[in-house]
């Protein structure tokens, strides 16, 4: 059972080395690096050259699209030169805990191979200087296409995927214009019907900063500028991306999700009464009180 890691980098040379040698330390070795650098102009790309002779794994430095993160990271997903039995996102500046690999492993070889699958945990959190400053938030309800549409349950730091959850990420496409890779894993993965996992143990200790601040999805800040991105329409629009990005999969989706989908468009586009009964009947949900309540406001204004 072998792994393609698929490292996106950028201007990384604060951390990159850091975050090579957590996977040079993984328990699991039957795995390959590709790191897809996106014209970095610092020492990144001389950084990363002599850790290539240091690991008897394959590690590959190719160059990204040069289109951002996104579509660095399908770029990578997508790739035919890449044929493992699964495929792990990685970003630039975290450090993997060395059971990461081996447990995503472990839980994927527990599902057919011919069902998509998709492997993904809570986090610890570690400041620019590596020290811990708490948890991810806990998930509590379970994945699903109704949870997926209306929010990511986890980062693409901790996403770890089987070959036929590759293979829906290819069908969608590497130029997928949608708000993150890790979101659209979680769509594509729940709409055709596959299993995600979601661990609470953290697989990774994720580095916060300027410019995933955000993302930790913890700090009152956070949640502050998400109720703004709210009002100012933000997921109105990474709505508006996804679905036009599944629409053209729907045909290949079983009726059920095909179904879910059809409701969820109801949800973000039609008239007050029509939005809040198809609400209603699709049993969409996000993972928290809090955010259920910001949900059913985004659906009453018509900003979901």
């Amino acid at each position: 059972m072998s792994v393609s890691i698929l490292l996106a980098s950028y201007n990384g040379e604060a951390y990159i080395e850091q975050q090579i040698q957590s996977i040079f330390e993984q328990s699991f070795q039957d795995w390959s690096l590709t790191i897809s650098d996106d014209g970095s102009t610092d020492r990144t790309i001389e950084l990363v050259e002599p850790l290539k002779g240091k690991s008897p794994n394959t590690i590959t430095l190719k160059d990204g699209p040069k289109q951002g993160f996104v579509s660095n990271f399908l770029s990578l997903a997508c790739s035919s030169e890449l044929n493992t039995d699964y495929y792990a996102f990685c970003d630039q500046d975290d450090i993997w805990l060395p059971g990461k690999l081996q447990r995503a492993v472990d839980w994927l070889k527990s599902v057919p191979d011919e069902s998509p699958a998709l492997y993904c945990s809570r986090t610890r959190l570690i400041n620019e200087n590596g020290q811990a400053c708490g948890l991810s938030p806990l998930f509590p309800r379970p994945p699903s296409f109704q949870n997926a549409l209306v929010q990511s349950i986890a980062g693409g730091n901790s996403m770890v995927f089987n070959r036929a959850a590759r293979e829906l990420l290819q069908l969608g496409g590497a130029n997928a214009e949608v708000p993150s890779h890790d979101w659209w894993s979680y769509l594509l993965v729940t709409s055709f019907g596959g299993q995600v996992f979601y661990d609470t143990e953290p697989s990774l200790l994720y580095r916060q900063h300027d410019n995933n601040e955000v993302g930790a999805n913890r700090s009152l800040w956070a949640r502050a500028l998400r109720v703004q991105m709210l009002l100012q329409g933000r997921f109105y629009q990474y709505s508006e991306a996804n679905l036009a990005a599944l629409e053209p999969l729907k045909e290949r989706m079983d009726e059920e999700h095909s179904s879910l989908l059809e409701q969820f468009k109801v949800v973000h586009s039609a008239p007050l009464m029509k939005r809040l009964r198809s609400f209603l009947q699709g049993g969409f949900y996000r993972q928290t009180p809090g955010e259920n309540l910001m949900l059913a406001v985004a659906v009453l204004l018509n900003k979901i």
